[in-house]
């Protein structure tokens, strides 16, 4: 029962946090797929995560690629544009 709430709860929190993502950029006037591409890939972690735990398949695969994901995540860091304030 406590792994269906955590995983209900991920869900909600991740589908939360993604709209309130897309709000800042529209917002912001971002617009652009590289910019958003940090986003994309740190979302895609626990999706990934989430994904593996439900199919048993926590293993070097899972580990490969969240650190894929984190290494493309922190390189197109350079392509968020920084705010004037």
């Amino acid at each position: 029962m406590m792994p269906i709430i955590l995983s209900m709860i991920l869900i909600l929190s991740l589908i939360f946090s993604i709209l309130v993502v897309i709000q800042k950029r529209k917002n912001a006037g971002i617009t652009g797929f590289k910019s958003a591409l940090t986003s994309i890939c740190f979302f895609l972690v626990p999706v990934t995560t989430l994904l593996a735990y439900w199919f048993n398949f926590m293993g070097l695969l899972n580990w490969s690629i969240t650190v894929i994901l984190l290494i493309v995540g922190g390189y197109f860091t350079k392509y968020i544009p920084v705010s004037k304030k």
